[in-house]
């Protein structure tokens, strides 16, 4: 049988904070957006204070004086090395990894030797070892199960199996069903909020009740998607594991600013900045963009200024991947669109069409930046060289600038303990 297990990471941004501050361990904590806007991750104390995700901290504050809640904005920088480091060691428990978010792993364990049950607990432990983070395990004969087995194994709706480990496979089809017959059909994989009211209106409300349903039903009412959910609720392995995740069709970079930019020059250092991190992201999957949006808006919630909000689609003569030549082009973009005077408080750019750099048609005219410039490329590949080895920003174009009064707020950020020498945790006798 095929044995598909799941890894999350539980709570994994408020987990990360914990490693190097394990005096928060077991007090309710938060972390907030950018800005420090809402709240994307919550410990299990703040959970069971009935605090709901994406809550606006300004109306958290009052519960969390009163309750003692710590607050920490996001540290991206932290996350993404830690998130590297578990799936590192998640890697090792099989020949077979996707790697399906920042805190989500799928490995392959079908012809494992030993009891499955047991594996998980070695996954857990080794990665709560070596690299401080908790994570859930959960195995299904497909993916779609696998998902499920992990929120059991999160909510302890098996109880006859170990806290934190569930492995679907070891039920007979009898206990499955009935398994899944405690949990709402809005918790499978794939079926979202809109797709869930509309099964429910069918008499569809359980997870079982969907892998029960008929596979000519569900595609003649919804899609081939949705159909094959349910086979893979039936355990049939209808989405394979990718090795390599797909390259991106488009890539986006966009903040809210700290504080309403004005002036012109502020605004093309934050979209000379969103495009380094886009075309780094682009260079990394080896494609080229054919053109980029830029786009720019005043709040939508002052009523002392109007609101405006406008973007436009600048083609480039030859499809490129150089933050130089992007850069040039989300300017160009952005001074059409461009008010003076008014309190800009977000902007952004997506890199459109793109192709693998090895596709482009040769062009003896190409700008610089075309993957024909071979000094161009030795440059930008020196530039991801030196920033990869001693951190984003080392080496970086005039144009982001240095003061950046637009940047976000983040008033309650931690260090970056793992990126950066300076921040390096300091162990001290007692």
């Amino acid at each position: 049988m095929t044995a598909i297990a799941l890894i999350d990471g539980n709570n994994f941004y408020v987990s990360c904070e914990r490693v190097f501050q394990p005096h928060f361990e077991g007090k309710p904590m938060v972390v907030l957006s950018n800005n420090d806007g809402c709240v994307v991750a919550r410990s299990a104390e703040v959970k069971a204070m009935g605090v709901p995700m994406g809550i606006p901290w300004f109306k958290l504050k009052p519960l969390a004086r009163q309750n003692r809640i710590i607050a920490k904005s996001s540290n991206y920088t932290l996350y993404g090395d830690m998130s590297h480091r578990m799936h590192s060691v998640i890697a090792q428990f099989a020949p077979e990894q996707e790697i399906y978010s920042i805190d989500e792993s799928f490995l392959n364990l079908t012809g494992m030797p030993g009891d499955l049950i047991t594996y998980g607990q070695s996954i857990q432990q080794r990665v709560k070892q070596w690299v401080g983070i908790p994570v859930c395990v959960g195995i299904g004969s497909s993916k779609t199960l696998a998902k499920l087995a992990n929120h059991c194994a999160k909510k302890t709706i098996v109880p006859i199996m170990p806290g934190g480990v569930t492995d679907l496979t070891q039920l007979s089809n009898a206990e499955l069903d009935e398994t899944l017959s405690r949990i709402a059909v809005g918790e499978v994989w794939g079926i979202g909020r809109r797709l869930s009211a509309q099964l429910i209106d069918m008499g569809i409300t359980t997870a079982a009740h969907l892998k029960n349903a008929s596979i000519n039903r569900i595609q003649k009412h919804f899609s081939v998607v949705v159909g094959r959910t349910v086979a893979e609720l039936n355990g049939e392995m209808c989405l394979e594991l990718e090795d390599v995740a797909p390259p991106k069709q488009q890539i986006m970079s966009s903040r809210s600013f700290g504080q309403p930019v004005y002036r012109l020059e502020d605004l093309i250092e934050a979209v000379t900045s969103y495009t380094a991190r886009a075309s780094e992201k682009l260079r990394r999957q080896q494609h080229v963009a054919s053109a980029i949006q830029v786009y720019l808006r005043t709040s939508p919630f002052k009523t002392d200024a109007p609101f405006y909000s406008n973007g436009v689609v600048v083609r480039l003569m030859q499809p490129t991947n150089s933050v130089f030549a992007l850069a040039q082009a989300a300017t160009q973009g952005l001074k059409q669109i461009y008010k003076p005077g008014l309190p800009y408080t977000k902007a952004g750019i997506m890199l459109l069409d793109l192709q693998p750099s090895n596709r482009v048609p040769l062009d003896l005219f190409s700008a610089l930046g075309a993957p024909t410039d071979l000094r161009s490329q030795a440059l930008l590949k020196t530039l991801d060289t030196m920033n990869e080895r001693f951190g984003r920003g080392t080496l970086r174009s005039a144009g982001e600038g240095f003061a950046k009064p637009w940047a976000m707020r983040s008033t309650h950020k931690s260090r970056a303990y793992t990126t950066d020498w300076a921040a390096l945790a300091v162990v001290q006798r007692g």
